[in-house]
């Protein structure tokens, strides 16, 4: 077999025995690396070590995955329009803040023939929300339930102000408080 020590250089073609007595006289693990390869390779490494660094980098990775949340607003058909504003602000809240929203009409007992109401209440989240909002799904009726799903718009993500444009807003601050002294 090829043996490749724990500094990356490789020691040659040796026999198991061989190989397993220079693991051993280190005090590392002896690893096959490339089973198919012709002749098989290993590596002298620290095994646990290996282990433990390879989950950390999984974890790490895991965490900086952006995951997005499905969040949910539910309105009756008969919701007020103070209670609508509220419910909306809260809706726009979420999506400024890059999450996805579900948003529901439950109805109960003899609502459900009035399905056209609900369909009004959407298209008017969807006609309120259009400026930093995309309709994702369609309004679907599923159940006793109608719902949309709200994604945030590309073109509403906060940009950070550059360093040009916050000096020149500070020097027409300057010059229009020096004016009027």
């Amino acid at each position: 077999m090829r043996l490749i020590d724990d500094q990356n250089n490789q020691l040659g073609v040796l026999s198991l025995d061989a190989a397993l007595r220079i693991a051993s006289e280190k005090g590392l693990d002896l690893v096959e690396v490339a089973p198919q390869a012709q002749p098989p390779v290993c590596r002298l490494m620290d095994y646990g070590r290996f282990k433990f660094e390879t989950i950390k980098k999984e974890k790490d990775q895991r965490r900086k995955q952006n995951v997005t949340k499905l969040k949910e607003m539910k309105l009756r058909p008969k919701v007020a329009e103070h209670d609508f504003q509220t419910k909306f602000k809260g809706l726009k809240q979420f999506l400024e803040a890059g999450e996805k929203v579900k948003v529901t009409i439950m109805f109960r007992g003899r609502e459900m023939v009035h399905q056209d109401i609900g369909r009004r209440i959407l298209d008017r989240v969807a006609d309120d929300a259009k400026h930093f909002a995309v309709v994702e799904r369609a309004p679907l009726l599923e159940g006793k339930n109608l719902f949309m799903i709200l994604s945030p718009s590309r073109q509403s993500t906060p940009q950070a102000a550059t360093p040009a444009t916050a000096q020149a807003a500070t020097q027409t601050a300057t010059k229009e408080t020096a004016t009027r002294a």
